[in-house]
C-alpha cells in the first residue's frame, strides 16, 4: 500500500497551544479595541441622545396643547423681562426687575419644562449631522449629555429681541457634538424644536473670540438670533467659536415636515469591524496550532512500519 507523503505528513499533524500566537492575538485584539473606542463611544452616546429626544417627544405627545401653550408664553415673559434690563439672581437664576410683575413662574429652572423632563429643547444641524437635546444650564454634567443653554440669555423659543446662546463640548473621544461646528458656513442652516414650534435659523457669521469677550452674545434690537458656542483649537482650548444665526421666517415647510422625525443614530459599522477581526484572529490562533506539529516519524508508528512490512513481502 503506497500512501501520499503529503495526506500522510497532513494526519500526523496535531493541534497544539501556542503561547505567541496567543500573545500576538491579544495584543492585536488590545490595538482593535482602541481604535475602535472612540466610534464606539460616540455611536453609543448618540444612541442614549436619540432616547432622551424620543422620550422628549413623547411628553410632548402627551402634553395638553393648553400646557404646552402656556409654557412658550412663560418663556417669552421671561425673555422680555431679559430684554427690559432685569438681571439675573446668582442662585435662583430669576429675571428681577423694577416693575410690579410677579416673579412667579420666572424661574429658569422651570422653563420650558415638560413634565418633569430635563430637555428644553432640540437642536438639529444637518449640514454636520448633529442632532442633540438642548438642557438648561452648562455644567459639566449636563454638557456630557447633550448641549447646554447658556443662563442669562434668551431661552430658545424664538422673537424679536431675543439672542439665546447654545453650548456644547468639542473633540470629546466618547460624543461628536460640536467637533465639528467650524465646518458650518454662513447661509446653512439649523432648526431648534420647542413643544411643537420648529425655528429655523440661518447662519449670519462664524468667528473665534476669546473667552471673556461676551460683546456678540448680547440681544440686538429688533433681531431673533441664536448663537452656538464652543470651544478651539481642538484639545487645546483657547478660544471659543461663535456661530450666529438669525430666524428664517416663515419656517421652511420642509423643516415642518422634518420635525419630530426619530433621531438618526446610524450604523454601528465599529461592531461589524470588531467582530470581523476577532473572527480573523481567532482563525489565525487555531491554524498557528498546527504550525511546526508534525510528529517525528520514530514516535507512534509501530503499527504503520509492520504494515510497510506486509507490503514489501
Amino acid at each position: 500500500m503506497v500512501r501520499d507523503p503529503q495526506e500522510e505528513a497532513q494526519q500526523r499533524k496535531r493541534w497544539a497551544f501556542s503561547g505567541l500566537a496567543l500573545f500576538v492575538c491579544l495584543t492585536a485584539l488590545a490595538g482593535l479595541l482602541v481604535g475602535l473606542y472612540p466610534s464606539a463611544a460616540s455611536w453609543m452616546s448618540a444612541r442614549d441622545q436619540a432616547k432622551l429626544i424620543d422620550r422628549y417627544d413623547a411628553r410632548i405627545d402627551n402634553a395638553t396643547p393648553i400646557s404646552a401653550h402656556e409654557l412658550i408664553q412663560l418663556a417669552h415673559r421671561y425673555n422680555e423681562r431679559l430684554t427690559s434690563g432685569a438681571s439675573i439672581d446668582a442662585y435662583s437664576h430669576v429675571p428681577r426687575g423694577t416693575g410690579a410683575e410677579s416673579e412667579e413662574g420666572l424661574s429658569y429652572w422651570d422653563q420650558l419644562r415638560v413634565d418633569g423632563s430635563e430637555v428644553m429643547a432640540r437642536l438639529r444641524i444637518p449640514t454636520i449631522d448633529v442632532d442633540l437635546p438642548i438642557y438648561h444650564g452648562t455644567s459639566d454634567e449636563t454638557l456630557l449629555q447633550g448641549a447646554g443653554h447658556l443662563a442669562g440669555t434668551s431661552l430658545p423659543a424664538g422673537g424679536l429681541n431675543t439672542h439665546s446662546v447654545i453650548t456644547a463640548h468639542r473633540g470629546l473621544a466618547s460624543a461628536a457634538m460640536f467637533t465639528n461646528l467650524d465646518k458650518v458656513k454662513d447661509g446653512d442652516r439649523f432648526t431648534i424644536e420647542v413643544f411643537d414650534e420648529v425655528l429655523t435659523y440661518e447662519v449670519r457669521e462664524t468667528k473665534v473670540v476669546s473667552p471673556e469677550d461676551t460683546e456678540s452674545l448680547g440681544v440686538q434690537d429688533g433681531r431673533d438670533l441664536v448663537t452656538l458656542v464652543t470651544c478651539t483649537p481642538l484639545g487645546v482650548n483657547t478660544h471659543r467659536i461663535l456661530v450666529t444665526a438669525e430666524r428664517v421666517t416663515p419656517t421652511p415647510q420642509s423643516d415642518i415636515d422634518a420635525a419630530r422625525a426619530a433621531a438618526h443614530v446610524g450604523f454601528p459599522w465599529w461592531a461589524v469591524i470588531l467582530g470581523l477581526g476577532i473572527a480573523v484572529l481567532a482563525l489565525f490562533f487555531w491554524r498557528s496550532g498546527y504550525m511546526g506539529t508534525a510528529q517525528p516519524r520514530g514516535r507512534h508508528t509501530r503499527a504503520e512500519d509492520h504494515e510497510e512490512d506486509m507490503d514489501a513481502e
